[in-house]
């Protein structure tokens, strides 16, 4: 049998009839927009999350364009992000009319460099052409940003601060969730995600009620909501009262039922995972260079990226033996055409254009065996071994 990359039918097998009754109980309600395995399932996000507010919606790029459409983020103003991420990340800010600044990473991490970051916004600020207005921090590979010291850049310079959160849901950082630190988190359910559903899916969490007030409108056309109508009285059903220019957003119930199933076994997953990189750690080291997080972090192990020099060779050599790996990103997001014209900070972006020619990463998931694991680690080693 062939090793997966992820395997999602032995999460699937552990969950058994109790999942496939929740899809049915949809289907045979006939709810399957906004049912209300939607309310359960982000009530039960925002207790796993340590948040008050959560809202469920379409995808992981729509969570995180809902905040910048509710702050009023749009031409002439500047968000600054990575660009060793998926173009997600930066494809939202041209989205509401606004400009993506690229920020480097560190080098053990392959998150946001505060530095870089503070010395980016200063430069921008110095330009006159943008307006700071934001920042983007990334959970790469399922690990949390340093998160403190990217607040105390987003206060300096009074910008807000969202944690992108889709490779990263359940991380934390001295026990506590990005969204200590960040204005909002967000997050994407796509299935391969260590959080993932069965579709599209994705959620903003935050703290401030007001703005999950504009997120709920925001998310299903611009509707009328509660702070809205809080003194008026209508005829009508308000939700047919468009009070701004929203999207269509809605996860679908189905997706929600799936969650709700799966958020039973996150928390045991994300130790599995943790397991699975300590296997792989003990038995690369030495040998290539393995992943570090940082100091006080909890990773979800989205992905287990590994470097090597010799990366087009060992991706063919594993291939050869039956064994996927993945490259992720071969191409950051500013060396593309599309993006290319957009500002980076100061110095370019040398980090992210090295480490995007010497990663690539293992099969990653909970349900990885030892044994398996082991057949992984062997081959990597004789390939290395061979070739040293």
């Amino acid at each position: 049998m062939p090793i997966p990359f992820i395997d999602l039918q032995a999460q699937r097998a552990r969950l058994g009839q109790a999942l496939e009754d929740a899809i049915l109980k949809v289907v045979r309600s006939g709810a399957y927009v906004m049912g209300p395995e939607i309310a359960a399932f982000e009530k039960a996000l925002g207790e796993f999350g340590q948040v008050p507010f959560v809202l469920s919606c379409g995808s992981g790029t729509e969570a995180l364009q809902l905040p910048l459409m509710a702050w009023g983020i749009g031409p002439g103003d500047a968000v600054f992000c990575p660009s060793f991420t998926f173009a997600a990340t930066a494809e939202v800010m041209p989205l509401v009319g606004a400009s993506p600044v690229f920020v480097d990473i560190l080098p053990d991490t392959y998150n946001m460099d505060p530095a870089h970051l503070d010395a980016a916004i200063e430069a921008v600020k110095a330009r006159g052409e943008l307006k700071p207005r934001a920042i983007i921090a990334v959970d790469l590979f399922g690990q949390p940003a340093d998160y403190p010291a990217l607040a105390a850049v987003a206060s300096k310079h009074g910008l807000k601060l969202i944690a992108d959160s889709a490779q990263g849901f359940g991380c934390t950082l001295a026990g506590k969730h990005p969204l200590h630190w960040a204005d909002v988190a967000t997050t994407s359910f796509f299935p391969a995600k260590p959080l993932g559903c069965y579709g599209d899916g994705g959620a903003v969490l935050c703290k401030d009620e007001r703005l999950h007030d504009l997120l709920v409108s925001l998310r299903v056309h611009g509707q009328a909501v509660k702070s809205d109508v809080e003194g008026r009285t209508f005829e009508h059903d308000p939700k047919y009262l468009n009070m701004r220019v929203g999207m269509n957003s809605r996860m679908d119930t189905i997706q929600a039922a799936v969650l709700l199933q799966k958020l039973t076994i996150f928390a045991d997953e994300i130790e599995a995972r943790n397991r699975v990189a300590e296997r792989y750690a003990d038995g690369l080291r030495g040998v290539v260079a393995t992943p570090k997080v940082i100091e006080g972090g909890v990773s979800v192990w989205a992905q287990y990226t590994i470097e090597t020099d010799d990366r087009d060779g060992l991706v063919a050599a594993l291939r050869a033996k039956d064994i996927p790996s993945a490259v992720y990103y071969p191409i950051p997001i500013h060396r593309q055409g599309v993006y290319s014209g957009y500002p980076q900070g100061p110095g370019g972006l040398p980090v992210t254009d090295a480490k995007a020619g010497v990663v690539m990463s293992l099969p990653m998931h909970p349900y990885l065996e030892a044994d398996v694991q082991d057949q992984i680690i062997a081959a990597i080693r004789a390939h290395v071994g061979k070739n040293a």
